[in-house]
């Protein structure tokens, strides 16, 4: 009998402990988690393989976690992305990445485990 695949995700936050919290809350639940620590980084591994989901913080220096997530959406439209952020101030920017046709779904910092696996779970 064949394993069931997992479920490929990558988190992006310029935090490191913050990002590799949730690649071992991942990996616990059954998920391939990796971590990445900027938006750059995060899009060269993805060219090494589409994940299924792409967490990802707002705030980054560089490129944004929404910039990044356009770039996602454009060049691998079946992954899906999900944002978060410590800052309230993200309505302009997920605003104008509305208007150019995305609509990411945005979770409050700090998330709490059980509430993160219930999104990704859906």
């Amino acid at each position: 009998m064949e394993a069931t695949p997992k479920i490929r995700v990558l988190v992006v936050d310029d935090e490191h402990v913050i990002a590799d919290t949730l690649v071992v809350i991942l990996r616990q639940s059954g998920y391939e988690a990796t971590a990445f620590y900027n938006a750059q980084s995060a899009l060269e591994g993805i060219e090494a393989g589409c994940p299924e989901l792409v967490i990802s913080d707002v705030v980054m220096p560089g490129m944004s976690g929404v910039e990044m997530a356009v770039l996602i959406k454009e060049r691998y439209p079946d992954c899906k992305v999900l944002l978060f952020s410590g800052n309230a101030a993200m309505v302009d920017m997920l605003a104008s990445a509305r208007q150019q046709g995305h609509d990411f779904e945005l979770m409050a910092k700090p998330v709490h485990p059980s509430d993160l696996l219930a999104i990704i779970a859906r």
